[in-house]
């Protein structure tokens, strides 16, 4: 009773089509998938570097350093 079958699933793909239409699905799907490879890409690249940090987090810790 808890599972999702094709029957289920082919029935929510035609509403969803149906509702935004091909053309956007697809920008939907092309928004998703450069997401998740920006998202993988920065994971990366913090690991690679852990002591890199953004220009803006590098002036805010020397603004509240000069207060201390």
């Amino acid at each position: 009773m808890g599972s999702i079958g094709p029957t289920e699933l082919l029935v929510i793909a035609l509403i969803a089509l149906l509702l935004f239409g091909a053309g956007r699905i697809a920008d939907i799907g092309k928004g998703l998938g450069e997401g998740i490879k920006n998202f993988k890409k920065g994971l990366k690249d913090e690991d690679a570097d852990p002591n890199k940090r953004l220009p803006a987090e590098t002036g805010k810790e020397a603004s509240a350093k000069s207060d201390d």
